[in-house]
């Protein structure tokens, strides 16, 4: 089917008490795994390009990557902005034919990150595109963004930046991290569930890679409805083709390369959307 908006599934997740997985693709041979793995399980999907992502492939080519596979699917597939960056790079996703968007100015102070997610989410909004942000400082690297320490989101602030910025769904920070973690993540669920009873429009959770499948579905439980996953679907993928390589030093073709590739992100994608919960819901 033709790409769909982030809106309903989202609306649908925080309805029925599941998350729903996203994906970061950075080529496509994870496009078609993340598509494959969502059509097998029956399952909504969020697929995701970081800034970085779209420097090597630009979004017209993922953009057209992502919706000629959609096509051919029967479950809703959305194409989704991770990171923007600035207001014109969400401005050109929407254009390329992104169907939901997330500017992230997390990293600016309060009223700079106000300002200019309002800017992104009303235009998003003038054309039925959902707009994500971010509130508070996931730890970790993703993408060109590097915090060296958690600021987890504040409740009290959350409920004023959604009020004010229009945002469709919030990011928000309790302790997770993007990249691998160093040592054992320490959650403060306890604040994500006092965001949730300020905030009416449905959470996101970043850094899940490398978090426990407890943490995971305990974190839905309190309300998050969007679940991101990169950085372990990058490391998959790089196993799998490693392997094969050291398997057969005359491996030569691509196309090898790639199948294996696809089969261990598919296998891992399914994992994780059976724990978000997501799987059998699409409509």
């Amino acid at each position: 089917m033709p790409l769909v908006t982030s809106k309903e599934m989202l609306l649908d997740a925080q309805k029925g008490g599941y998350a729903v997985g996203a994906f970061n693709a950075e080529n496509m041979e994870m496009v078609k795994a993340i598509i494959q793995a969502a059509e097998e399980l029956k399952a909504p999907v969020m697929i995701q390009t970081t800034p970085s992502t779209i420097r090597y492939g630009t979004l017209d080519t993922y953009a057209a990557i992502v919706a000629a596979e959609a096509k051919k699917a029967s479950v809703p597939v959305c194409l989704h902005l991770d990171h923007g960056s600035s207001f014109e790079l969400a401005v050109q996703a929407i254009k390329a034919g992104y169907t939901s968007v997330m500017i992230d100015g997390s990293k600016l102070p309060f009223e700079e990150n106000i300002e200019v997610t309002k800017k992104v989410a009303d235009v998003a909004a003038a054309i039925d595109i959902p707009c994500e942000a971010e509130l508070g400082k996931v730890g970790g690297k993703e993408d060109d963004l590097v915090a060296e320490a958690d600021t987890n989101t504040d409740p009290k602030e959350a409920a004023e930046f959604v009020e004010r910025t229009g945002i469709t769904s919030l990011a928000v920070a309790i302790g997770t991290a993007h990249g691998f973690y160093v040592g054992t993540p320490v959650l403060d669920k306890e604040r994500l569930s006092e965001i949730r009873k300020v905030v009416d429009i449905p959470l996101v959770l970043h850094g899940a890679s490398g978090l426990t499948d407890e943490d995971v579905s305990d974190c839905v439980k309190r309300g998050i409805c969007k679940v991101n996953f990169a950085t372990e679907l990058r490391a998959a993928y790089t196993k799998a083709v490693r392997e094969l390589l050291a398997a057969d030093e005359k491996a030569f073709d691509p196309k090898a390369y790639g199948k294996t590739g696809i089969a261990a992100v598919k296998e891992l994608v399914m994992s994780r959307m059976k724990v978000c919960g997501c799987d059998g819901k699409a409509k």
